[in-house]
């Protein structure tokens, strides 16, 4: 992949030194996910997931409002056509997040504005979240009649728990940066002002780090918390022995051996 990718015009993305910044770039609607903005998210995760050059991607969005959820007003216009409309900005966005949790690149997510809806999904599914002291969360699904997609109903509650998140979708409260933080929706809460600084130093230093070892990692933190104990220790054992000949691992051996910093050397 280029460092610039051009062609998209609801999202943003480049890679960098292993960077993948990806922004959402509907500002004028809230970063609603339409069927267009979908498309192009799935289409740059697909992108994403085969590039060996990245090591860590860094979900942004531009404007005040990091994510209003489904574009409802595209809703409205489908008449009749509505649930084939919905199944296709489903079957997109969904096959982007399934991209994430499939890559070994790290999903970090920096949450600047209010989440909502889809928004709040994209949120749940991410592998390292900060949030900005003003942000806030809510589902609001529910709240016009509609029920969670965005694989919320699988994330959110082994995020929050399952109360917790029943709480969330049932009655639509809202959260506060402070509060998402408190329930582990997001793993730390900055300033407004630092949030960007704060992620990009986040990015990078993941960036710097053994890429399989993450992506293996994840994995087995996802799928260990629905097996029993013997499946997962028996995925950790083959993970662990696969990612053992690595040239990360190698190279990470190697640097704790000789008593200096790791170089992990990009693709």
């Amino acid at each position: 992949m280029t460092n610039e990718t051009d062609g998209y015009s609801t999202i943003q993305l480049s890679v960098h030194e292993g960077i993948a910044r990806l922004q959402l770039n509907r500002p004028e609607s809230a970063n609603t996910v339409n069927a267009r903005l979908a498309r192009e998210l799935f289409d740059a995760a697909t992108a994403l997931r085969w590039d060996p050059t990245v090591r860590v991607v860094l979900l942004t969005s531009a404007g005040k409002v990091f994510c209003g959820g489904g574009d409802i007003a595209e809703f409205a216009e489908q008449g009749d056509r509505l649930p084939q409309h919905v199944a296709r900005v489903t079957h997109d966005l969904h096959g982007a997040i399934q991209a994430f949790s499939t890559m070994d690149a790290p999903l970090v997510i920096a949450v600047g504005g209010s989440a909502g809806g889809a928004g709040l999904s994209l949120v749940s599914a991410g592998d390292l979240v900060l949030a900005g002291a003003r942000a806030k969360f809510t589902m609001a699904y529910t709240r016009v009649g509609l029920t969670p997609d965005g694989s919320s109903s699988f994330y959110l509650a082994r995020v929050v728990g399952l109360r917790r998140a029943m709480d969330l979708v049932l009655t639509n409260r809202v959260l506060t940066a402070t509060e998402a933080e408190a329930w582990g929706l997001v793993n730390r809460v900055v300033a407004d002002e630092e949030l960007a600084e704060a992620a990009e130093e986040l990015a990078r230093g993941i960036a710097s780090g053994p890429t399989a070892a993450y992506g293996a990692a994840k994995r087995l933190l996802l799928r260990g918390a629905t097996s029993d104990l013997a499946d997962a220790m028996a995925r950790e054992s083959e993970e662990i022995s696969r990612v053992s000949r690595t040239p990360d691992a190698i190279e990470a051996v190697s640097a704790f051996l000789e008593k200096r910093e790791a170089r992990f050397v990009r693709p």
